[in-house]
């Protein structure tokens, strides 16, 4: 997604939380499953989005996760290559206790765009 819809997105839960949200905005945010939630239909050139072009870039896409754990009296740092496929199984295993810790950050990133 483009940085322009991210910043305002981000924007729109910023003022939400914060409750200095417009009245005329106050209706873009929703509520379910216990998550505030924009949703979108298009892009920033009022595009429709495209299923195929969407799934590829999921494709691509990699999370590097840092995982806080405290090891013999220490804080230590696990920095997770998580491929966006892989996602949900991640977080999940924490869920289960497989992985434990404190989820610090979740950062998109390309492999491949990596010179």
């Amino acid at each position: 997604m483009s940085e322009h819809i991210n910043k305002k997105v981000i924007n729109l839960f910023s003022n939400h939380n914060n409750n200095t949200v417009k009245p005329e905005d106050k209706k873009k945010v929703k509520f379910y499953a216990g998550f505030n939630y924009v949703k979108l239909k298009h892009d920033t050139n009022g595009n429709k989005f495209n299923k195929t072009n969407l799934l590829s870039y999921a494709r691509k896409c990699h999370y590097m996760v840092t995982v806080m754990r405290e090891l013999y009296g220490e804080i230590v740092l696990y920095s997770y290559d998580v491929p966006n496929v892989d996602l949900f199984k991640f977080m999940k295993s924490f869920e289960e206790n497989t992985l434990d810790g404190t989820i610090i950050e979740i950062e998109k990133y390309f492999p491949n765009d990596l010179a």
